[in-house]
């Protein structure tokens, strides 16, 4: 295991989603913190504001209001402070054809939101330790989905 401090950002306009991904957050035996959006704009002003204290991982939802997440990836590509950001897409579908645009347009990792919390407990830990391993780094299509 590694020592790393994961400073993490959730966007995601779905407030039992969030309180899910803060308790199982919370359970795991990595030390993190936790900064919660609940839109596209808001997350897009946060990361504006917060230049010097961006997150290791944002863990963004696709479906959310004022600002999508497809627009917001977009948007965090095109600039250059934030074009390394590391970006878990994390939704409730996986439509193939979604989890190809996602690879194409510069996500890192995406992530089926799982019903079950034990799941969800594994899938963050699993997010979080194949990042650190990688780097933070984008891996290839074949590992891009990320399971519990």
């Amino acid at each position: 295991m590694n020592n790393q401090i994961y400073n993490l950002l959730l966007a995601d306009d779905d407030e039992d989603d969030c309180d899910f991904f803060k308790d199982a957050l919370d359970e795991l035996s990595l030390a993190a913190t936790l900064i919660i959006v609940n839109d596209g704009v808001e997350l897009m002003n946060y990361l504006a504001s917060n230049p010097d204290n961006l997150p290791d991982i944002l863990f963004l939802d696709l479906n959310m209001p004022r600002k999508n997440g497809h627009e917001c990836l977009r948007e965090i590509r095109a600039i250059d402070a934030l074009k390394d950001l590391p970006v878990a897409i994390f939704s409730t579908s996986l439509d193939t054809e979604i989890v190809d645009l996602m690879y194409e347009k510069g996500a890192t990792y995406y992530i089926r939101k799982p019903g079950d919390y034990s799941k969800l407990k594994k899938v963050i830990e699993n997010t979080l330790i194949t990042a650190y391993e990688n780097n933070f780094k984008k891996p290839a299509r074949a590992d891009f989905i990320l399971q519990p």
